[in-house]
């Protein structure tokens, strides 16, 4: 049996779930985006509160200041706060922007090889030391960086309200049941989490274009 045949076995033991993965199709979630841990969490933390637009535009900004990429963690602290600040930056991003490349300098934020080597949980439990960096973040970087394959992140709103919308449920779950309900679709629960995503949006499109919201 092939790796995309055990993943739809084992999603598919839930019978709303196997119809919804019908409806929808294959997986398409690739766990790999070519960045680091410290450029995701850099990106994520710039994003934070913002509209995609504003947070991109504020991003392209601060990498400018280094040539169009996202900065090192060297050339990061070394520029002034007033020339971050001009970019876009609130002083609560800044403080915690420095204290990522701080980490990433003593090691504390690993590289991919490095990461490799730690478990979900260990890197949970690294990276929400951080200023500005919670659980939720650290499972994107999970799921969409490092390609893990058994993230179910149960304090993601669109995550619950999928589930929700697969059971007909009148309220989203509670984290802990969520949870609780995940664990018989270990190890595929990024993928669950990618359809639950999928489920949250159907509907969308036309409902937005009907209303003009």
């Amino acid at each position: 049996m092939s790796e995309d045949d055990t993943l739809y076995a084992c999603l598919g033991q839930d019978p709303a779930l196997a119809a919804a993965m019908e409806r929808i199709g294959p997986c398409r979630l690739r766990g790999s985006d070519g960045k680091t841990p410290y450029q995701a969490l850099f990106r994520a933390i710039i994003g934070q509160q913002l509209h995609g637009r504003a947070a991109e535009a504020i991003l392209g900004r601060v990498c400018a200041l280094t040539g169009g990429e996202i900065p090192a963690p060297e050339a990061f602290l070394a520029q002034t706060e007033d020339c971050l600040r001009q970019c876009g930056l609130s002083a609560s991003k800044l403080l915690a922007l420095q204290g990522l490349a701080q980490a990433r300098l003593t090691g504390l934020v690993p590289d991919l090889a490095e990461a490799a080597l730690l478990s979900d949980e260990v890197l949970v439990e690294r990276l929400i030391t951080l200023r500005g960096i919670g659980r939720w973040t650290v499972e994107m970087l999970l799921i969409f960086t490092l390609n893990r394959r058994d993230v179910l992140p149960v304090d993601d709103f669109a995550v619950r309200a999928g589930w929700q919308k697969l059971h007909s449920l009148p309220l989203p779950p509670k984290p802990a049941a969520l949870r609780r309900e995940g664990e018989r679709f270990s190890p595929y629960r990024s993928a669950l989490a990618w359809y639950l995503w999928r489920l949250s949006e159907e509907g969308k499109t036309i409902r937005n274009v009907l209303t003009g919201d």
